[in-house]
């Protein structure tokens, strides 16, 4: 698809060049050949890159005419890349991290100032995975994070942000903490969790530590891809998933109490349109305190650990006990 804005115009400029000036393959002093320039669009602006290439022109050299660019440049961007690392990581991680959608990317990186497409946002989220695989195709980190360990214990997961949409797989020592393997999988079927699990095998095989335990939720298609790919390990189901399921009836009793409390403070609009036109200290006060409950009302808990209704009640609580502090000291409650 063709562009349909012009990219935006660089607010910051910056030259790169090579710290290391001598050829690599025959000690020659390189010669720069060309200036280079790139736009690069970063967290904090966008960027004019004046690069600065050089060349060996030592005839005996087998590096002879190839191009030398600078070390830095690598820190900035991927090859060819319009977007820097800082970009990637960030999307990676709304997206990771926190369960967003890529409109609601986009829409976060356009309230950071960034002029992007939605579609650059999805070629964003491919770099960052490939750059995931890279990162954890690394043996030679695996082994110095995981020397010294006497076995491995897995935990296996799939993060999903969106229904319908891809799910990252992640495989995971529950020792070191370290993250074994990562991959977007459009299934979750045994056929599709198979080579997941045998690549982790072969890692920590090559690294020489068995996997003695795999942790992973009750989902059939996983519990006989384990049992395929690592028959002797101990295979333990989550203790959260666990814990969730014999809180289902409390947590249903939590989420009925708190759609009660909703019920009893949904008046805070009403007393807001009151208080239109308003500057005094009371109507300040009262605006502070709808803020307040509008805010426990939007504010979800973590179930089963942190009970949504109990939440809410506490916070409600608090902004009672608050008002009533007010009016024993002035006397009369606020009107």
């Amino acid at each position: 698809m063709a562009r349909k804005q012009a990219r935006p115009l660089a607010t910051k400029h910056a030259t790169l060049d090579l710290l290391e000036k001598s050829c690599r393959a025959c000690g020659h002093r390189l010669l720069m050949a060309r200036h280079s320039h790139r736009k690069v669009t970063r967290l904090d602006g966008v960027y004019d890159l004046r690069i600065k290439v050089y060349q060996c022109l030592n005839r005996e050299c087998p590096r002879l005419r190839q191009v030398c660019r600078p070390e830095e440049e690598g820190s900035w961007a991927l090859p060819h890349g319009e977007f820097g690392l800082d970009v990637i990581a960030l999307v990676g991680a709304l997206r990771y991290r926190e369960q967003r959608s890529i409109p609601q990317i986009h829409q976060e990186l356009l309230r950071r100032g960034l002029q992007v497409a939605q579609r650059s946002v999805t070629d964003q989220l491919y770099r960052y995975e490939e750059l995931l695989a890279v990162s954890l195709a690394d043996r030679k980190r695996l082994k110095e994070r995981l020397k010294g360990q006497k076995h491995v214990i897995l935990a296996l997961d799939g993060l999903q942000p969106d229904v319908g949409q891809e799910v990252l797989w992640l495989l995971r020592d529950c020792c070191s903490g370290e993250v074994l393997s990562a991959h977007s999988l459009l299934g979750a079927t045994e056929e599709d969790l198979v080579p997941l699990l045998q690549e982790a095998a072969d890692i920590c095989q090559e690294l020489e530590i068995p996997i003695t335990g795999v942790i992973t939720d009750g989902q059939h298609s996983i519990r006989t891809a384990v049992a395929r790919v690592l028959p002797k390990a101990a295979h333990q189901l989550c203790h959260f998933h666990y814990l969730r399921e014999a809180a289902k009836p409390i947590s249903e009793a939590d989420r009925h109490a708190k759609k009660e409390l909703k019920k009893k403070v949904r008046g805070v609009r009403p007393i807001e349109r009151s208080l239109e036109g308003r500057t005094d200290q009371d109507a300040k006060a009262v605006r502070g305190y709808c803020l307040a409950v509008r805010s426990a009302i939007t504010d979800d808990g973590k179930p089963p650990l942190d009970a949504d209704g109990l939440k809410l009640q506490e916070r409600l609580q608090a902004i009672d006990d608050s008002i009533l502090r007010v009016a024993e000291k002035r006397g009369s409650l606020m009107s």
